[in-house]
C-alpha cells in the first residue's frame, strides 16, 4: 500500500515546483535565452505600422481623397499606429530601454573598480594599471 501525503506535504511539494520553475525561467531570462516580452511587441506593432504606411504611401487614392477618408481606406495602418502611439503614451518604451540604462550605470559604477560587465550580467574583471 502506497502512502498518503497530507495536505500540508502537498503544499509544500507544489510550493517547491513553483518556486523551482520561476527560477529556471529567471535564470533563462538573465542569460538572454528569452525575448522581453515589450521588446518583442513593440517590434511587431511597429514593422505593423511600416508595413501599413508604405501600402498606405504608394496607394494612388491616397493623393486624390481627404486625410481622414484615406485613413478610413486603409484601417490596417490605422489601427496599428493608434496601437503604436497608444504603446509609447503606456510607457513600453521605458520597460524596453531600461535594461540597457541599468547596464550602462553598473558598468560606470564597475568602471572605478577596473571591472565592467557584459550585457548578460556577467562580471569581467580588467587587469590593475600599475602605478610607478
Amino acid at each position: 500500500m502506497a502512502p498518503t501525503m497530507s495536505h500540508t506535504e502537498r503544499r509544500g511539494r507544489d510550493t517547491l515546483h513553483r518556486a523551482v520553475g520561476q527560477a529556471t525561467s529567471l535564470r533563462s531570462r538573465e542569460r538572454g535565452h528569452l525575448p522581453r516580452p515589450g521588446c518583442l511587441l513593440l517590434i511587431v506593432v511597429s514593422v505593423c505600422t511600416a508595413t501599413g504606411a508604405w501600402n498606405w504611401l504608394i496607394d494612388p487614392e491616397t493623393q486624390k481623397v481627404s486625410f481622414l477618408t484615406s485613413l478610413w481606406n486603409h484601417p490596417f495602418f490605422t489601427i496599428s499606429c493608434i496601437t503604436l502611439i497608444g504603446l509609447f503614451f503606456a510607457g513600453i518604451h521605458k520597460r524596453v530601454v531600461a535594461p540597457s540604462i541599468i547596464a550602462a550605470r553598473c558598468r560606470t559604477i564597475l568602471a572605478e573598480y577596473n571591472m565592467s560587465c557584459d550585457d548578460t550580467g556577467k562580471l569581467i574583471l580588467k587587469p590593475r594599471p600599475h602605478v610607478q
